[in-house]
């Protein structure tokens, strides 16, 4: 199934898309990508999900790929005895290690990891920044903060810290089930929520050992500061603007979007942009226009997929919210300003020879006006190294492992075809004509440019363009 666009959508499944007809019609609108959110499923939840996908995959014979989000440590105050107290600009309220209930002037925190490492000055975020504090004095076993705004706390309420840096990891005891529970279902990416620091990532990747692509969430600003060390260890990378806004001023985080999507795209790393880009249509069958702005500058900008959450989750339109995010992308693809934006955002290739051949198959394919840029690729690695370039032609990545096709889906721009390998230059070539002609991006008479590694099957080692005539058997023609 060719879509007419580059960039990927990415769509949440919930309570109002579970069913397996509801995946095949999000697909079939546009979705390129389903998500499933540990927060709220179990792992029989998960797998029924996971397999509902596959046959719809096997229905529409074109990979799919899937993204279980780990929920991440989940950070929350204790009850209170009347289960909230109001407050008021100038209190002071302290949060401690005992767990009787609450008053208006102490309140139980179950986090020894918060309480050691908040220091005089770090400000604590309450209900989603609702309640604004700042500690005055710490112990170790307690904080004395003190209300900078906000009147009200209650029972249970998240808590962000943009200022403090944990000791603790990133993957909580359910976070290692988890992990362990969709890898064996063998989904394509795992994203990891609340990542601080490089290391953090570190025991998916022992665990997962190269089952999963490691996609790191960026939602807090210890993130931001090391960005580049995170992008370079992580398989992608996801804009997580709703916690990102929350622990940093709101105004900043269209340009925090701009860096990490620019970033990713250097690295050659799929970027995901997610949270609250068709909002309103949670409830209502049309979005507003500074929602159809917000997805736009998003694709604008070159990101590799944009996401659905609640709107396709739990939302009254999931089907009619994908449909909108497809109708824009497409839009903005065609705008004549589209091409020079991405160009003008092209990095510069790097010393390697998958750089370097990309970058010619691009010049040569827009040179000549070729009709595809076919990419074989086992690890994916050539096939993202393609996507980076950003060509303004289509790029068919094909690839023998089935695991590789689904989790290049993400990628933009990149037609995916699971198929099998070739047992010889010529048949290659052949084949990267006929499936570009089967998947109707090319016709006889027309060019496309093959690129691939010689000797066949050497992972890493991709070296050789040709350019390819497609004869009227649908084959090359020399």
């Amino acid at each position: 199934m060719k879509r007419n666009r580059r960039v990927k959508i990415l769509a949440t499944l919930g309570p109002a898309s579970a069913d397996e007809g509801m995946i095949r019609k999000l697909h079939e609108a546009g979705a390129d990508a389903f998500r499933i959110n540990m927060s709220h499923a179990d792992h029989d939840l998960m797998r029924e999900l996971v397999a509902r996908i596959r046959r719809v995959e096997t229905a529409v014979g074109h990979p799919i790929a899937i993204l279980a989000d780990l929920q991440g440590p989940k950070l929350r105050v204790g009850k209170f005895a009347d289960g909230k107290v109001d407050l008021k600009a100038g209190d002071e309220i302290t949060l401690d290690d005992n767990p009787e209930p609450g008053n208006a002037s102490r309140v139980y925190l179950p986090h020894p990891e918060i309480l050691e490492a908040v220091k005089p000055g770090h400000r604590l975020l309450i209900d989603d920044g609702k309640l604004q504090l700042v500690a005055v004095a710490s112990d170790g076993r307690s904080i004395r903060c003190r209300v900078v705004a906000g009147t009200r706390i209650s029972d249970r309420k998240g808590v962000s810290l943009p200022d403090t840096t944990l000791a603790t990891g990133a993957l909580t005891e359910k976070d290692r089930r988890d992990l362990d529970a969709v890898l064996a279902e063998d989904v394509d990416w795992i994203a990891l929520s609340f990542i601080q620091r490089p290391e953090d990532l570190a025991e998916a990747r022992k665990v997962s050992r190269g089952r999963a692509g490691l996609l790191s969430k960026i939602e807090k600003p210890q993130a931001v500061e090391r960005l580049d060390e995170i992008i370079e260890l992580s398989d992608a990378i996801m804009v997580a603007r709703g916690d990102l806004g929350v622990e940093m001023p709101l105004e900043q985080v269209p340009g925090i979007q701009k860096r990490i999507t620019r970033a990713a795209r250097r690295a050659g790393k799929p970027v995901v942009v997610a949270t609250q880009m068709l909002e309103s249509m949670i409830t209502a069958p049309v979005p507003t226009r500074a929602e159809v702005s917000d997805v736009s500058i998003a694709v604008f900008e070159g990101a590799d997929a944009i996401m659905l959450s609640a709107e396709s989750a739990s939302g009254d339109y999931p089907v009619e919210a994908v449909a909108t995010m497809d109708r824009i992308a497409r839009e903005v693809e065609k705008d004549p300003l589209y091409p020079g934006i991405i160009f003008a955002q092209r990095p510069a290739a790097e010393a390697t020879g998958a750089d370097a051949v990309s970058l010619a198959a691009r010049q040569i394919a827009e040179t000549l006006n070729v009709a595809a840029i076919v990419t074989y690729t086992a690890t994916g690695t050539t096939g993202l190294r393609t996507s980076r370039e950003r060509p303004q032609i289509p790029i068919i990545a094909l690839s023998p492992i089935l695991g590789t096709t689904r989790r290049l889906t993400l990628a933009w721009g990149l037609d995916c075809v699971h198929t099998e390998d070739a047992t010889d230059l010529d048949e290659m070539v052949d084949k990267a004509c006929r499936i570009a002609v089967q998947q109707g991006i090319a016709r006889a008479g027309e060019r496309i440019i093959v690129t691939a590694g010689v000797p066949l099957r050497t992972p890493g080692a991709t070296n050789m363009i040709r350019i390819a005539y497609i004869g009227s058997d649908g084959l090359s023609s020399i």
